[in-house]
């Protein structure tokens, strides 16, 4: 099993596929849509090939296992997102000279960038399941995502002051050296991770899509995909609708409202580190199991949207600063400790299908996440059509994500219910 060092070190592994991915998410994205004057549609819709890819996490996974090796994979993995990414760079300065050679260009690059997270995201994920032990995979999943969080707000103060004053060629020359980076730490974490590790690689013909529909009727492989599809779906539909709701319903500024956002991912990050330390410095005393944070972060969840939607019609006095910080507060705890929860999971049997199950995991997460983009702002456009009040239209998209998140909390409970499969409580409940 992997002492908290090693931990640390496939840590960098997540950490490097947040930096690249931040560039092209971000600041490409905002060169599109600003510099270069592109409809806002342009990037959603590349960002969305990228999603689309994630349905092949599965097979990532699958072929990985009866490879019986992962580093070739998150390692490759990682070059082809780095590949994508310097793609997308140069198609942004393309667009300014010929606007449908840079789109071409940059169609191929986003279909690399899904294709490189997807492999490495999915096998990184399963050694961590394979090589954490079980009392340590929520505050590891903790640990790995504040690591990520953390890459991503160095790439984006770095890049940030290396792109002013702006120009395609330096955009290029920061991707450039940010894939660099990020492919040294990934060679550097990953390193030697799989020596002395036992896998299950006699099975090398076994039929990928007999084993997908074999484990689709484990219920307990199931009802998790479906709760992670949904606790994803409503930690998503919220993300951007948020800020538009300050500023419409509470009249924020701009720099209030961002101000609003940091609140949010502050408190996601507090919650992954009591995740942490509760499964770490503090466990001498008490232990926490996975499934309170699992169930309370939903449960959290969903009165704090509800909390929202009752604010937004009492905007004068509600403390909209502590109900997002509390919301954000329930996301990242449940968030990481539902990634402890998948890994144990997913190793779960010891059959060596620890790949194709977090695969099936990853991908219900992914599809989650682009589909709660777009569906967040559409059901807004239509309730704020529907009718004239602000706080009507943004309370009843809140209302509804509280009640997604309150029937993942129940999906949640089903795997840990006193008449659930002990192989499954064992599974949602590692440390406990």
């Amino acid at each position: 099993m992997l002492s908290w060092f090693g931990i640390m070190r496939l840590g960098l592994v997540q950490m490097s596929l947040g930096a690249i991915v931040v560039l092209t998410t971000a600041t490409m994205n905002r060169v599109m849509v600003v510099e270069l004057a592109m409809p806002a549609i342009l990037p959603g819709l590349l960002v969305s090939l990228y999603y689309g890819t994630q349905f092949l996490r599965p097979r990532f996974g699958h072929s990985a296992d009866q490879g019986g090796q992962r580093t070739p994979w998150i390692i490759g993995g990682v070059a082809l997102l780095a590949a994508g990414a310097i793609g997308a760079a140069l198609s942004v300065g393309l667009m300014e000279k010929a606007a449908w050679v840079g789109i071409a260009t940059a169609i191929p690059s986003f279909l690399l960038i899904g294709l490189g997270i997807g492999a490495a995201g999915t096998n990184l994920l399963a050694l961590l399941s394979t090589r954490v032990s079980a009392e340590r995979q929520a505050p590891a999943g903790s640990l790995v995502w504040i690591m990520m969080i953390f890459g991503l707000a160095v790439t984006g103060i770095t890049a940030g002051q290396l792109l002013d004053p702006y120009s395609h060629g330096r955009l290029v020359a920061v991707t450039l050296g940010v894939s660099a980076v990020a492919l040294t730490l990934t060679c550097l974490g990953i390193w030697g991770q799989e020596r002395g590790e036992k896998r299950v690689v006699e099975k090398r013909n076994e039929d990928f899509r007999a084993i997908l529909r074999e484990l689709w009727v484990d219920p307990r492989v199931r009802i998790f995909t479906i709760f992670v599809f949904a606790s994803m779906l409503a930690y998503n539909l919220q993300d951007l609708i948020l800020e538009p709701f300050a500023g419409h319903v509470f009249g924020l500024t701009v720099g209030e409202s961002t101000k609003l956002g940091g609140m949010h991912h502050g408190g996601a990050l507090m919650g992954m580190i009591a995740v942490l330390l509760g499964g770490t410095v503090l466990s001498r005393w008490f232990i926490v199991p996975t499934r309170v944070w699992v169930v309370g972060g939903c449960l959290l969840s969903g009165i704090s949207l509800v909390g929202l939607a009752y604010g937004g019609l009492h905007a004068a006095t509600w403390p909209i600063g502590l109900n997002i910080f509390v919301l954000g507060l329930a996301n990242g705890s449940f968030a990481v400790a539902a990634i402890g929860a998948m890994m144990g999971l997913a190793r779960e049997g010891g059959d060596g299908r620890e790949g194709l199950r977090m695969g099936l995991f990853g991908a219900a997460q992914a599809i989650a996440f682009g589909l709660g983009s777009f569906a967040g702002t559409a059901m807004v456009d239509v309730m704020r059509w529907i009718t004239p009040q602000d706080a009507i239209a943004y309370g009843s998209v809140f209302a509804i994500e509280g009640l997604v998140f309150l029937v993942a909390a129940v999906l949640a409970l089903r795997l840990t219910s006193p008449n659930a499969d002990a192989s499954a409580r064992t599974a949602m409940m590692p440390g406990e």
